[in-house]
């Protein structure tokens, strides 16, 4: 505020000074000076109006991106596995959504289901029975431990996955993966399947998850 009573004072400073040098001077002279008022006067109000408006054009803060090792398991059921296109969506408390809608094009590699050893770096096709593929995702980071996954089925196929992790690889990003979410049954087509642990009930059988089945999330 009072930068702007100050810039109005100069623009009333302005224009009185225009007005006498109109009075007192010859028409050649004049025609000078009130061109360099002119232009005082623009400078003022330019000025104003980058202070008044300053928010406005301050580039907003870019979110910062993360690196994600998503790891998902096929059960060894017979006709477990899928060539189905397979999303994924994960987040935090803080509703920091992450949608993957061709989860299968993010394919890494192929993991042990038994021991933490690389079986195959080369891109294959990913969720075959009994194997562990690991993908790698960037995104928005979350601000919060994740607690929620979601998978989805999109084709005629059936698909049994037992279970799904996602790691955060950036610093301190062991605080901020997310646990196991356990499915080791057929999923439905079409729609999100998944736990939601960021709303959870201690009970003295353990923590309870609540299990979802969302049909209304794009």
């Amino acid at each position: 505020m009072y930068i702007f009573h100050v810039l109005m004072s100069l623009i009333r400073i302005s224009v009185t000074s225009r007005y006498k040098i109109f009075c007192l001077k010859d028409k050649a002279k004049m025609g000078l000076l009130t061109d360099n008022g002119w232009q005082f006067l623009c400078c003022c109000v330019l000025l104003l109006v980058i202070v008044a408006g300053g928010e406005s054009i301050v580039a907003p803060e870019l979110k910062k991106n993360c690196t994600y090792l998503i790891t998902v398991e096929t059960t060894c059921t017979w006709g477990a596995e899928t060539s189905n296109n397979v999303s994924l969506r994960f987040g935090d408390t803080n509703s920091n959504d992450i949608l993957v809608r061709h989860l299968n094009s993010k394919h890494l590699r192929k993991v042990d289901p038994l021991e933490p050893e690389i079986l195959d770096d080369m891109p294959r096709k990913p969720f075959q029975a009994c194997m562990v593929d690991q993908f790698e995702v960037k995104a928005a980071c979350v601000e919060s431990p994740i607690c929620y996954l979601y998978l989805k089925l999109i084709g005629n196929d059936d698909w049994r996955p037992g279970f799904a992790q996602v790691q955060v690889l950036e610093a301190e990003g062991s605080r901020l993966s997310s646990d196991y979410f356990y499915f080791r049954r057929y999923l439905p087509r079409h729609v999100w399947h998944g736990s939601d642990a960021c709303d959870s009930e201690d009970t003295p059988f353990g923590t309870k998850k609540k299990r979802k089945v969302y049909r209304n999330i794009p």
